[in-house]
């Protein structure tokens, strides 16, 4: 997976140089979140938070409404991350945090991962090093083990070997990379490895490190720090990395769409020609077709914004739709844990089979909540003659929702609760609709208020 970075400052978008020179700035992070979604999950990084600042809490949860994020930033405690999780965060990135642990015998020295450590800096006494078991022990049981992130930012030693450091990497720790990464990682789902030393300067990634940490420890691995091609995307994904993008990205050295081809798994896709499966589904879910890809039509798909295909009757590329228009918008490209299949999620012009059938594995459009309101929706831009819908103006589905509440109240058979309760969802869609509001927003505050 490639993962694009959005760093947070003052309410803008920052790429820092070695974790504090500003090198430029974006004001378009709403945006910037959208698009890149399209490749894969987006960093959210809150820098303000991270340096003990107000944050940027609303900025943050906007951002969670419109893109798949993993959020770090100056995460502290077991709540701070649930809450982020109910407001839409798939994974919570913790870093200073992990390594701070009350120091009970200031001065004294333990093996990587004890629960005490090197000293901590000045006007930091209270402090000690090491992997703060406790707090990681009270997130897993918060949020799960299967959501959480440690960073491991290391910076290189006169010894050859790596150093954790903290605090927007102002702080050494005297912990040593590779052990201390063995001592989080039954905490963690994933591990997000930045080299300090070439953060920012796009001098190219050290893949040394990376290599040894690979071998350390089993988890998800995520790369990032210096990174300046495509190739050097596709030497950390062949170790089994994903990969995180941030100066290159925004400076234009590597392109989305290029390294997330560059992370696929082309040589398993060698044993079945060249090719990897790509399932087609409707934001809804349901599945719509299969086809493959070769890496023009990964890269197609992305450039035209609909999905393509490599056409194996055709021996060539081909876009769904090109002849009958019935086209599949892309809205997201998702690759497998093994990199070697993809899902598409996608809108449909029309039928997707050649059937005329909505999908390649049934007839009928399944009936969703979601398939309500868009019918909904068509039918107030578009009215016919003799649509009751259409004349559903504001005050009208009000009063309508208030008469179908009561009436589900007084239901008294299974079969009057389910006609009344069909009643009240119809209007109720109806009035969220004129409000501007999508089925999927009331989801996610049903989400959120579960993982609360």
């Amino acid at each position: 997976m490639v993962i694009a970075s959005i760093d947070l400052k003052d309410g803008r978008v920052v790429q820092l140089r070695q974790g504090s020179e500003p090198v430029l700035w974006r004001d378009n992070a709403p945006e910037l979140a959208e698009e890149f979604d399209r490749y894969g999950e987006v960093a959210v990084i809150d820098l303000d938070a991270a340096l003990g600042g107000g944050g940027n809490r609303e900025l943050v949860k906007s951002l969670l409404r419109r893109a798949e994020c993993r959020v770090g930033g100056g995460i502290r405690t077991a709540e701070q991350a649930r809450e982020l999780v109910s407001l839409g965060a798939k994974k919570i990135i913790i870093g200073s945090a992990a390594f701070r642990v009350p120091d009970k015998n200031p001065g004294k020295k333990e093996a990587p991962g004890g629960q005490a450590g090197l000293a901590g800096p000045a006007g930091h006494t209270e402090y000690a090093f090491g992997v703060n078991r406790e707090f990681l022990e009270a997130l897993v049981k918060k949020i799960g083990r299967e959501r959480i992130i440690v960073a491991v930012d290391a910076k290189g030693t006169a010894g050859g070997g790596y150093e954790i450091l903290v605090d927007g990497w102002k702080t050494p720790t005297g912990l040593p990379l590779l052990e201390t990464a063995r001592a989080v990682e039954p905490y963690v789902s994933e591990l997000l490895f930045t080299c300090v030393d070439r953060e920012g300067t796009m001098t190219g990634i050290d893949l040394d490190p990376v290599k040894k940490l690979r071998e350390a420890v089993s988890c998800a691995l995520t790369i990032a720090g210096g990174f300046s091609s495509p190739e050097e995307v596709g030497a950390a994904a062949a170790l089994g990395c994903d990969v995180q993008l941030g100066m290159a990205l925004y400076t234009g050295k590597i392109a989305l769409a290029d390294a997330f081809v560059r992370s696929l798994n082309w040589e398993k896709a060698r044993h079945a020609g060249g090719l990897l499966p790509v399932i087609a589904q409707s934001p809804d879910g349901q599945v719509l077709m299969t086809g493959f890809a070769d890496p023009e039509a990964v890269t197609e798909s992305f450039r035209r914004g609909k999905l393509c295909f490599f056409s194996r009757s055709r021996n060539k590329l081909w876009m769904k739709g090109e002849t009958s228009g019935n086209t599949l918008q892309l809205l997201r490209l998702r690759a497998d844990c093994d990199r070697d299949a993809l899902l598409a999620v996608v809108e449909p012009a029309g039928p997707v089979c050649h059937t005329g059938a909505y999908s390649c594995f049934g007839t009928d459009r399944r009936y969703t909540w979601e398939y309500l309101q868009a019918i909904i929706a068509e039918r107030f831009r578009n009215p016919r003659p003799g649509s009751y819908t259409a004349t559903l103006d504001d005050e009208l589905v009000r009063e309508k929702v208030m008469e179908e509440a009561g009436e589900v109240c007084t239901a008294k058979t299974r079969e009057e609760i389910i006609w009344e309760a069909a009643d009240l969802l119809y209007f109720t869609t109806a009035l969220i609709t004129r409000a501007g509001v999508e089925v999927g927003e009331v989801l996610d505050e049903l989400d959120r208020r579960h993982k609360k």
